[in-house]
C-alpha cells in the first residue's frame, strides 16, 4: 500500500500554508490598490488645495487675464521679480503682497487663505 511518512506531511502542511500566506498577501494587496484606486477625488481635491503663495499669485494673475509685465508695472517691480515670486524663488515683501491683493481685487487675507 501507499504510506506517506511525517516528513511529507510536513512539507505539505508547509506549501499549504505557503499558498495561504500568498492569497492572504494577494487579497490585502488588491484591497490596498481598491482603495486607493477610490480614493483619486480626495487626493486630487486635496492637490488642488496644497498651493505655494507662488502658485496662488499665479492663479489669480491668470484668472484675470493679466500678464506678468502688466503686473510688474502695476506694482512698480520688475518682470523678473513677479516671475520668481510665481517660480516659489523669492516671496514678495509684505507691501508687495498687499498690493497684489489689491491689484487682484481680493482682501490680504483671501490670498493667503489659499496658501497650504
Amino acid at each position: 500500500m501507499f504510506r506517506i511518512s511525517i516528513f511529507s506531511i510536513l512539507v505539505i502542511l508547509l506549501n499549504l500554508a505557503v499558498i495561504g500566506v500568498l492569497v492572504y498577501l494577494v487579497i490585502l494587496l488588491i484591497r490596498a490598490l481598491r482603495k486607493y484606486l477610490a480614493s483619486s477625488d480626495v487626493r486630487k481635491k486635496k492637490q488642488e488645495t496644497k498651493k505655494s503663495l507662488g502658485e496662488v499669485i499665479r492663479a489669480c494673475r491668470t484668472e484675470r487675464n493679466m500678464t506678468q509685465e502688466f503686473v510688474a508695472e502695476a506694482l512698480g517691480v520688475s518682470r523678473q521679480a513677479v516671475s520668481k515670486w510665481e517660480s516659489g524663488a523669492s516671496e514678495p515683501s509684505t507691501s508687495n503682497l498687499l498690493a497684489l491683493a489689491k491689484l487682484f481685487d481680493i482682501s490680504p487675507a483671501e490670498l493667503l487663505e489659499q496658501v497650504q
